[in-house]
């Protein structure tokens, strides 16, 4: 008798929420399409521009704006923004290749050091010696992040770090996001509380007319108290995680998290450090100090930065005696690994290639000017923040910014009664709080991606510190424009 052929039902499972959320590549890739509809129903237009040799860069002249011929960009301008976020074949400018590739030599730079294992072992007799005090590496790292950001702009550097530190982080007992907003969040600081930053305070002062020691003491108080915000707050959450994991925001990804970042920890456990290992760290720590130096004093961008870790990269190779196949294939696999990193940079660039050539970019800014003429000393003050913060979403270069915004808004403040470096001071905090989270900033979602921690929970973790930070600065630049 033949028997009745059973079935069974094959559930598939739905994935979790935050699986359904976008990824960095959608999100952006939307806002390109936003964008680019935009250009369709906003009128094109231009400011006159001159050349501004303090600057070395042309600069809008205030009150030339005019209509211009509409520029609509279709669906072919949609898809090759990102490629000419990378590069820009028309003017033959580098947009953001040149940070992607840093990020590429980092990456293969890393994958040397790693397969060296000195680094894994290194963690290790770290979490010995800070057995119990962990906490305070939080503040002494944001401290010297910070004062990156306050004297020379710490951005695209960071990126750097965060495959140094988040190994670290975890293996104390932190989590990922924790080591993501020592740095971001540090550097970040910097930037709001500018005091010499040239691509900030000097870069926007300049095309104010005005010198940047001007409004100095007002960004050193804001410098100081934001610092004090942001360490406690980050020192609230980490704390929080350590003693209970599941508190963590990205939680559901600890153990993949362990996985990436603490690869073939436990055959370093009980390991010591081997006098070769002792002199490749030597050299790994140096190379960051070499970069921070060639950035601050000697001009290095990314080219020469690129160029230190590449040869960095090889001095390692040199030293553990790899052999040519070995290191070979441990730059390509590091390289690897930061391979989307490198690809959602240009993603994000662009789309100010789509509001550039869509020629909306000064339509946008002019329209600003309107909405802030004409009012108050503190209302002025306060718009002003709120108008660089929102234009920052759109061009989240600070130098970038400040070439196009100031020439504009600075003089404005004359007719509300408000001095020049509080324009200033508004624009270098407003356009730092929200480069915390500007999904077109490459230090955002370069820094994201490197950490695999979600866009979403990034913004959870963050809003926020960005609100206490974005009432300190209103706060402070009412009481400075009443006095």
């Amino acid at each position: 008798m033949e028997q009745p052929t059973s079935t069974v039902a094959v559930t598939v499972p739905r994935p979790a929420l935050q699986d359904r959320f976008p990824s960095a590549y959608t999100i952006l890739f939307a806002l390109t399409i936003l964008m680019a509809i935009l250009t369709w129903m906003l009128p094109a237009g231009q400011y006159q521009r001159v050349a501004n040799e303090a600057l070395g860069k042309n600069a809008p002249v205030p009150g030339s704006y005019q209509l211009v011929a509409a520029s609509p960009q279709g669906v072919l301008d949609v898809l090759t923004a990102p490629v000419a976020g990378f590069y820009d074949q028309a003017t033959g400018m580098a947009n953001a290749i040149d940070v992607s590739l840093f990020v590429l030599f980092i990456g293969g730079f890393l994958g040397v050091v790693n397969a060296t294992g000195a680094i894994n072992t290194g963690i290790e007799r770290v979490m010995l010696r800070l057995k119990g005090r962990e906490k305070w590496m939080i503040p002494a790292l944001m401290l010297l992040f910070a004062a990156g950001g306050t004297t020379y702009g710490m951005a695209e550097e960071t990126l750097a770090f965060y495959v140094l530190l988040i190994p670290l982080m975890i293996a104390v007992g932190y989590d990922a996001l924790t080591a993501v907003a020592v740095i971001m969040v540090g550097a970040g600081i910097g930037v709001i509380g500018s005091t010499i930053n040239p691509f900030s305070t000097a870069i926007a002062s300049n095309a104010a007319g005005i010198h940047f020691t001007q409004g100095m003491a007002l960004r050193l108080t804001i410098l100081g108290l934001g610092w004090l915000i942001c360490v406690a707050y980050v020192m609230r959450y980490a704390e929080r995680v350590r003693k209970d994991p599941s508190a963590s925001l990205v939680a559901d990804l600890k153990a993949s998290n362990e996985a990436h970042f603490l690869r073939n920890r436990a055959d370093h456990r009980n390991a010591l450090l081997s006098r070769r290992q002792q002199l490749i760290l030597v050299m790994f720590g140096a190379t960051f100090v070499a970069m921070v130096w060639g950035v601050a004093t000697q001009g290095w961008w990314m080219a020469e930065m690129s160029a230190l870790f590449l040869t960095a990269a090889i001095a390692v190779g040199l030293v553990a005696w790899m052999g040519e196949k070995p290191f070979t294939n441990a730059f390509v696999d590091g390289a690897r690994d930061l391979l989307g990193v490198a690809l959602v940079i240009g993603v994000a660039r662009g789309i100010v290639v789509i509001m550039d050539q869509g020629k909306i970019t000064d339509t946008i800014l002019h329209a600003f000017e309107g909405w802030i003429t004409g009012m108050s000393d503190v209302a002025f003050v306060n718009a002003l923040f709120a108008t660089e913060g929102l234009l920052s979403l759109l061009v989240p270069s600070t130098s970038g910014l400040a070439v196009l915004s100031m020439p504009i808004l600075a003089p404005l403040s004359d007719f509300a009664g408000v001095s020049r470096d509080l324009a200033v001071t508004a624009f270098q905090t407003a356009i730092g709080i929200t480069n915390l989270v500007t999904p077109t900033y490459a230090v955002v979602v370069g820094a994201l991606a490197i950490g695999k921690v979600p866009y979403q929970r990034w913004v959870r973790f963050i809003w926020p510190l960005m609100l206490m930070l974005a009432l300190l600065s209103m706060a402070s630049l009412s009481v400075a424009v009443m006095l």
